[in-house]
């Protein structure tokens, strides 16, 4: 009888444990998203209208912060030498201190007045020349949402959460004074979304380890001696030692590199030279390595700038390497413990949507990976692409679009994950 009634004790106290750690039922969290969806797309089409390229984000930020007043009472943090901020909302219940991240910038690109599918867009950019080509309209969107059902909800809550809104992703200028104004939080766990065209709409790829790569910039010159084009011999071409740089960075990337660990290689920029009788004196180079491994792609930025040098100097030139040639971004890392509570979590709000297909690892890079600084993170991809509405085109393209139904399904998984974690 003793060890029946332990066994009952037992049960019964996983059972409060199981409703203490979810609290609010399913159906709640998902009228909550029914109750708001009106809201959620008109902020992301409001978004969509005025983008502003990183560093200059001074009417989202002010729009942002409208939005959040309009919600509640928020402590509203200003990150210093940046348009970024985060606001906090204390339950003043003991519990865990929970991040949520959304960036904020949008691209320094023209907007294509049809999607990848050839389909009109039935919202363009007013901000000529700048458009939110990566769905960080959607991103704002969907936090603002997820703040107003867990304001909502605030009564059943517990501990902190710090709802994070970063300047710049697409430049990389607002995450290191962000994680410096976070330093002193004790976060227990940062979670962000990305919007993804590469993943079906409506699927959630959450999956442990690197789902994302990791960035290093290439930029360098190659400086030679200008001349005349009717007497090479009395010049020294940078142009030929700049083309024999990349040829040889080829040969060494299948010669000299680990190749079980993947690297990409895109050079990007091939300057040089300004009327065609007249050789110039320099040549630029510039790309991108990408990795999910922070030590195949720091080996392999080592290797570029040696055969550089080498080469260069076999012609008689010298090459000088840009101040942002390291590797500045890594991988995106989900915590292996943090991603299977959160699976668990959206396979009960979504049954069928999640998935850890590693096919949909995505090449891209995002400074969400430095918030590993500060707690375990997790990261999660959700899928805007839809074929009958044309929401196919890459990402940072003019013809980048987003299904707004799928808007849901992130933002179900950010609250779901904010109150049970």
């Amino acid at each position: 009888m003793m060890r029946l009634a332990l066994i009952v004790v037992a049960i019964l106290t996983l059972g409060l444990q199981e409703m203490s750690a979810q609290g609010i039922a399913d159906k709640e969290i998902l009228s909550k998203i029914t109750q708001y969806d009106g809201f959620t797309r008109e902020v992301r089409r409001h978004l969509h209208l005025y983008p502003e390229v990183g560093g200059h984000e001074t009417e989202t930020a002010k729009f942002l912060k409208a939005e959040l007043a309009k919600i509640g009472n928020f402590e509203i943090h200003d990150v210093p030498g940046s348009t970024g901020f985060y606001a906090i909302l204390d339950t003043k219940r003991p519990g865990k201190t929970i991040g949520l991240r959304t960036d904020i910038d949008g691209l320094p690109i023209k907007e294509s007045t049809v999607n990848g599918g050839g389909k009109p867009k039935p919202f363009l950019s007013k901000n000529v020349g700048v458009t939110q080509g990566c769905g960080h309209d959607g991103h704002m969107a969907v936090l603002l949402t997820s703040i107003r059902i867990i304001y909502d909800l605030r009564d059943r809550l517990t501990g902190k959460y710090v709802f994070i809104f970063e300047e710049g992703e697409e430049t990389n200028t607002g995450i290191r004074p962000m994680v410096a104004a976070l330093k002193d939080i004790h976060f227990d766990v940062i979670y962000g979304n990305h919007l993804v065209s590469s993943v079906p709409s409506g699927q959630i790829y959450i999956n442990e380890g690197s789902i994302m790569t990791g960035m290093a910039m290439l930029s360098w010159q190659v400086f030679g001696k200008g001349g005349h084009a009717s007497r090479p011999d009395q010049a020294v071409n940078p142009i030929f030692a700049a083309a024999n740089i990349l040829t040889s960075v080829s040969i060494a990337w299948n010669n000299q590199r680990d190749i079980t660990k993947l690297v990409t290689l895109g050079v990007t920029q091939f300057q040089g030279g300004e009327t065609w009788n007249v050789i110039p004196d320099s040549v630029y180079v510039g790309g991108t390595l990408r990795f999910f491994d922070w030590d195949a792609g720091v080996r392999s930025l080592e290797l570029i700038k040696k055969v550089a040098t080498d080469v260069a100097n076999a012609h008689g030139c010298q090459v000088r390497f840009g101040e942002k040639m390291t590797a500045q971004v890594p991988p995106v890392v989900n915590d292996p413990q943090v991603t299977a509570f959160a699976r668990r979590m959206v396979d009960e709000l979504y049954p069928g949507r999640a998935t850890n297909d590693p096919k949909y690892n995505w090449y891209a890079s995002e400074t969400f990976a430095l918030y590993n600084q500060l707690a375990p993170t997790l990261f999660t991809l959700v899928g805007v692409q839809n074929q009958e509405l044309g929401t196919t085109a890459g990402h940072h393209t003019g013809e980048f679009d987003i299904d707004e139904d799928a808007l849901q399904y992130a933002i179900g998984t950010m609250v779901k994950f904010a109150i049970c974690y």
